[in-house]
């Protein structure tokens, strides 16, 4: 009989093995209504709603959240470009605590709108498993595409998407 550790590790195992596996599984499909979001933000509330007929980019992270802070310079560089043309980014944040969001925001400012979910209530709806992850919503407000993590290489391939939907009736 295989001790406690050992089960537990194999267990541990099993789980990130069947994770893997599955992708599709950890958020919603592309094609999809994107999810109701009313929530406060820096200045005004933001509200999904409100964006329809533009294409949005809403992004899920935490100030604990490396990836995030690795991610944020190229949504303001993304928001930069993309602005003009009918592109939004809305950035959720999921900190329990405002401040630790705040202290985030003053060491790597967001030029997009920053809304706050402290009981993670938005990020259920939207089925987010992990940090950062991102949705690109169509001008139809449907789910174009999903996307978990951040890396460097993914950049190209994220700004590619986000012109394809642009240029999208």
């Amino acid at each position: 009989m295989p001790s406690n550790r050992l089960f537990s590790t194999l267990r541990l195992a099993t789980l990130c093995v069947a994770t893997l596996a599955a992708p599709a599984a950890w958020s919603l499909d592309a094609g999809a209504a994107a999810p109701d979001l009313n929530l406060p933000g820096l200045k005004d509330a933001v509200n999904l709603a409100a964006l329809k007929g533009k294409v949005v980019y809403v992004d899920f992270w935490a100030s604990w959240c490396g990836p995030c802070k690795q991610s944020f310079p190229f949504m303001n560089e993304l928001q930069s470009k993309y602005g003009a043309k009918g592109f939004e980014i809305v950035a959720v944040n999921l900190d329990a605590k405002r401040g630790d969001a705040d202290k985030f925001l003053a060491e790597v400012p967001a030029h997009f709108n920053v809304a706050f979910d402290a009981k993670g209530e938005t990020a259920r709806r939207f089925e987010v498993k992990g940090m950062p992850s991102s949705y690109l919503i169509g001008r139809d407000g449907k789910v174009i595409a999903a996307h978990k993590g951040f890396k460097e290489e993914e950049r190209t391939q994220l700004d590619a998407r986000i012109a394809q939907a642009l240029a999208t009736p």
